[in-house]
């Protein structure tokens, strides 16, 4: 069961991560379909998915799970945030099994609220993997743009691809004038 309701959005809502949600994640993260997006290619034990939630627990990460009426679908977060600068790194992961249903979207639409309204970061940057242009979809639906390209960044599937870093700032975000998937 996951931890209580901590945003609340039209699609899907943010909860706080528990201990009971780590064998879900681990095995998301663990699975090749998600994986082979991520910039990871170790396996991940259980005694890494702990470490992980002590992690969220401090004021540098902000990590939530991506539920659907209650039921987990992913998981989406904020690392490395600095408050002096007021940056911080998006990143997100859905259940392959899930893809297509506009969860990442609606997640990633809420996480950028709360970190320009509620942490008072300006600017934050993600990156996508050329291999991944669903991805690279999801973030520029919320307002990311792409920053440059880094040439043979990653290597997955036994050849080196491209990855695109993206970033979006508070004031461009509002410029855009993206509708708020928050209902709370």
């Amino acid at each position: 069961m996951p931890g209580p309701v901590f945003l609340r959005g039209d699609r899907v809502d943010l909860h706080v991560i528990e201990e009971a949600d780590l064998p879900f994640l681990q095995r998301l993260v663990n699975d090749p379909r998600v994986w082979r997006s991520l910039f990871q290619v170790t396996p991940k034990r259980m005694a890494d998915e702990e470490e992980f939630l002590e992690a969220t627990r401090e004021d540098t990460e902000a990590h939530f799970l991506v539920c659907d009426d209650g039921d987990p679908v992913g998981t989406v977060g904020l690392s490395g945030i600095r408050p002096h600068w007021g940056t911080g790194e998006l990143g997100y992961f859905v259940d392959p099994d899930a893809h297509g249903e506009g969860y990442a979207t609606s997640a990633v639409g809420l996480l950028v609220d709360y970190a320009f309204d509620d942490r008072r970061l300006e600017k934050l940057h993600a990156d996508a993997l050329a291999t991944n242009p669903a991805s690279q979809r999801v973030l520029e639906k919320n307002g990311f743009v792409e920053e440059g390209r880094f040439r043979d960044h990653a290597f997955v599937d036994g050849e080196r691809v491209d990855s695109t870093p993206v970033t979006v700032a508070a004031s461009r975000a509002a410029e855009a004038s993206i509708p708020s998937p928050r209902t709370v």
